[in-house]
């Protein structure tokens, strides 16, 4: 029976979802919570790989499990045996084929900017704070020739690894509402660092502080061009988009 778990983090204290050797990671909590309510020896996929600080509200991840229990018999075990800033909060039963990473049409990310000239202690670990006055209507602007398939080598972290820096970026809006802003992007898949560089380069534009366009920095395929890589604690993963599942529960709704 293959199960699809949607969770929710808070990243701050986590390296990321992976697991990895000598950090502590949402995926090991959760094997860890797993095995507390004797479900052992799991293959997890999972829609993405956040980053370290990184939080979701739309995780999505798939097992498969003999035991056949209740949604709330699963959320509640599962709950009770994680920390308290990971939660699980919806399971589907659907068929053998789904693969929670493989299965996504498009991701969507938002990142949250706190824009005013004095701090706010309450937002630190959700909330990048940015002193100086933005540009809003210039930022967006200029993020309208990210729209559609590119090559975004301008905008993945030397370090990445993947051997197509091409993705196919739907949408990006940008807004604000007093000295909130949100930057939301969504796209087939994302490359490492790629959301955090986006919305550090737009920073830079919308405080003009670079010199030449976005699409001039896009079309040079050279990361020296583009802005830093923002910090991770404004950045949350909303979740993956699927289409045509089938589930074995039809009442129930869309996972996302």
């Amino acid at each position: 029976m293959k199960l699809a778990f949607k969770i929710q983090y808070k990243g701050t204290n986590y390296s990321g979802f992976q697991s990895q050797k000598n950090a502590n990671s949402i995926q090991e909590e959760l094997i860890k919570a797993f095995k507390a309510i004797s479900v052992d020896n799991l293959q997890m996929n999972y829609s993405g790989r956040t980053d370290k600080g990184v939080h979701a509200l739309g995780q999505v991840f798939d097992i498969v499990a003999s035991q056949d229990r209740s949604d709330m018999q699963w959320i509640n075990g599962l709950n009770s045996n994680l920390p308290n800033d990971i939660s699980v909060v919806d399971v589907d039963r659907v068929a053998d084929s789904f693969h929670s990473r493989f299965d996504a049409i498009d991701r969507t990310y938002s990142y949250l900017i706190f824009n005013s000239p004095t701090r706010n202690v309450l937002l630190d670990d959700f909330y990048y704070w940015e002193q100086a006055e933005l540009d809003i209507n210039k930022m967006n602007e200029e993020s309208k020739c990210l729209i559609g398939i590119h090559d975004f080598t301008s905008f993945r972290s030397l370090g990445c690894g993947s051997n197509n820096p091409e993705r196919n970026l739907k949408k990006i809006k940008i807004n604000k509402l007093g000295n909130i802003i949100e930057i939301k992007i969504t796209a087939n898949a994302f490359l490492q660092n790629m959301v955090r560089i986006i919305v550090g380069t737009l920073i830079e534009i919308g405080k003009y502080q670079i010199k030449i366009s976005l699409k001039e920095i896009l079309e040079s395929k050279d990361r020296n061009n583009a802005g830093t890589t923002i910090n991770p604690r404004g950045l949350i993963f909303l979740g993956p988009n699927y289409a045509n599942i089938t589930k074995l529960k039809p009442e129930k709704s869309p996972l996302i």
